[in-house]
């Protein structure tokens, strides 16, 4: 079914929106949160909140791309699920991307004001939109979707090596940019 079509449901108020969105897009949205959260019983608690949130949200938003934007709700619950479990402690994968980050993205601390923050976006958006196009699906799914290098290896018929070795090269490269631009890492 048609984005479009799905979206029309939504603005219906037909429960079969929930249907087709998970029919379509729930593939999506389960790896994307089992990629964060470690737990069987919180990855299925936030696709259900993330439905919620879609079908609150839908209308007054026509949301385009609709996977991106299904997704985005969902990562972001993950995340704070994520921290809220962890609040006192630190183990999980997750914290392996956060911790390959933190080495060239200044910290929260470093960031004071609200508009550094929205400097400090932009400056990475600059930076994403310089990056090959493989380089660019590469980060993203490493740093937004929090996939791993062995499932990026396979999504790019590589080896786990030398994912690992690019990731590195443009994290280094993303350090660099954001230094020379201000940012103190």
């Amino acid at each position: 079914m048609e984005d479009s079509t799905i979206i029309s449901l939504f603005l219906e108020r037909s429960e079969q929106a929930i249907e087709e969105l998970d029919h379509k897009y729930g593939p999506a949205v389960r790896k994307t949160l089992a990629n964060i959260l470690s737990d069987r019983l919180d990855v299925e608690e936030c696709m259900n909140d993330t439905y919620m949130r879609v079908w609150n949200s839908v209308p007054p938003h026509r949301p385009d791309p609709l996977a991106g934007y299904v997704c985005r709700i969902a990562r972001n619950l993950a995340v704070n699920r994520y921290h809220a479990d962890r609040a006192e402690k630190r183990d999980g994968r997750y914290d392996l991307v956060l911790d390959e980050l933190e080495e060239c993205i200044p910290s929260g601390a470093d960031v004071e004001t609200e508009v550094e923050a929205k400097e400090l976006t932009a400056a990475i958006d600059r930076f994403l939109e310089s990056l090959k196009r493989e380089d660019r699906f590469l980060f993203v799914r490493r740093y937004w979707y929090a996939d791993s290098v062995t499932d990026l290896a396979e999504l790019t018929k590589s080896n786990p090596g030398r994912i690992s070795v690019r990731l590195f090269r443009i994290r280094e490269k993303l350090r660099k940019k954001l230094e020379k631009d201000g940012f103190s890492v």
